[in-house]
């Protein structure tokens, strides 16, 4: 008698990330690629995701800019990149940011250095390497990937950002994930409405005539 081959069982989404499980399948090489880390003890880490209407480069467009965080990142009152007379205006990693944040949190600046920028596979990784924060050795990585869509004229951004991070003394894992999630959190739902009112201005916009 033949056997008829075993389907292979969907993987199992982490608790939280808001994906259904088709979803996850689709975004798993991602997460493979870009978004595993060996966690040290007195370390943590999290993956996040956030669903977006807006075309992935369009979404890119806006997490690529190293230079420019404030754009979607809410607790970022300014930020300049320090002088690299070797790379000029150029984004490249080993460029190094220096931000000040906003009043009322347990932060004032950051130190933090450009890791990876990959245009074509739209993944973005920094380290923060000094400041007064109590996000110690936080690394990042941010990936934009576009889903398969359900409907042919569905457009389906997920935006991806997983961290590691030092717990600080006297605090709990869960506390660090807490404080580092809700952030992330925030800023990938300001992400959100950013690119997707950037998506529909553009729709708006008529085209030029044709000469």
């Amino acid at each position: 008698m033949e056997q008829q081959p075993v389907a292979a069982a969907e993987p199992e989404v982490p608790a939280g990330l808001g994906l259904t499980a088709a979803e996850y399948a689709q975004l798993l090489p991602t997460v493979e690629a870009y978004h595993r880390y060996a966690v040290g003890p007195g370390q943590c880490s999290s993956l996040v995701a956030q669903r977006i209407e807006a075309p992935p480069a369009a979404v890119w467009a806006i997490v690529r800019r190293f230079d420019c965080p404030q754009v979607y990142k809410h607790f970022i009152r300014s930020c300049a990149l320090r002088p690299d007379p070797e790379a000029g205006d150029e984004l490249r990693p080993g460029r190094l940011r220096e931000v000040s944040v906003i009043s009322g949190l347990p932060a004032s600046t950051s130190t933090e250095r450009l890791d990876l920028l990959d245009d074509a596979r739209r993944a973005f990784g920094f380290t923060i390497t000094g400041g007064e924060h109590r996000l110690r050795n936080y690394r990042s990585v941010t990936t934009v990937s576009e889903l398969s869509p359900a409907a042919p004229a569905e457009i389906c951004t997920v935006v991806l950002e997983s961290y590691v991070v030092d717990v600080p003394d006297g605090n709990s894992e869960e506390d660090t994930r807490l404080f580092a999630d809700t952030v992330v959190r925030l800023n990938l739902q300001k992400l959100k409405s950013v690119a997707e009112a950037n998506a529909a201005a553009a729709a708006a916009t008529p085209a030029p005539p044709a000469e």
